[in-house]
């Protein structure tokens, strides 16, 4: 799940303030270990909050996520190791680049560590605050037991903050339509991928 908000900033708002470590104190779930829908307020210094929503199916390994601003969404596939971008309004897909896809599902980037803050409530559940520092890096999250991100807030390595937090928490089925990508699309070539490429391959 954090790997989700830094899905959001790097397509959306260039600023990741979660990163997770396999070191000594952590949440005890980084993902979610059920079906459930979530939807977030985001907002960043200067720009008003705009409302998103993510889908998880751990099942399935795939997650959903509805940008802000009716930008389109985003489907991530840790089974495939993939991720696509679906815009609607154009018919169009856009495949991230393989390098794009690692920096959304990694989850323990070196020398990043926690520390246990407190409790919390967030749209009705409860969560476990985390202080997180990963060199320039730094911020504060909630999970629940269950590996559900209600809140983060932070500032990343280019100094933008950050900040996300679940306004509604809805635990139940997926449903696969919405973890599908849609046929008859155009797919369209990521950023910096050579024509006629491999997202993201070099001339």
């Amino acid at each position: 799940m954090t790997r989700l908000l830094a899905t959001a900033t790097i397509l959306a708002l260039g600023a990741a303030p979660i990163f997770v470590t396999a070191a000594a104190a952590q949440p005890a779930n980084l993902r979610p270990t059920r079906d459930v829908t979530v939807a977030y307020r985001m907002s960043m210094a200067g720009a008003p909050p705009q409302e998103m929503q993510m889908a998880f199916s751990p099942s399935t390994g795939k997650q959903r996520v509805d940008m802000p601003g009716n930008a389109g969404w985003m489907l991530i596939d840790r089974q495939a190791n993939s991720a696509t971008m679906v815009m609607e309004a154009q018919r169009a897909t856009m495949a991230m680049p393989p390098a794009t896809v690692a920096a959304m599902t990694q989850e323990a980037p070196p020398g990043a560590s926690f520390t246990r803050k407190g409790t919390a409530t967030v749209a009705g559940q409860s969560c476990t605050e985390w202080e997180m520092v990963a060199g320039q890096v730094r911020g504060t999250s909630c999970f629940t037991d269950d590996g559900v991100l209600l809140r983060s807030s932070g500032t990343g390595a280019n100094g933008a903050a950050v900040t996300m937090e679940a306004t509604q928490v809805s635990y139940g089925a997926v449903d696969p339509a919405k973890l599908t990508l849609p046929s008859g699309y155009t797919a369209m070539p990521a950023p910096g991928a050579a024509p006629g490429g491999a997202p993201g391959a070099r001339p």
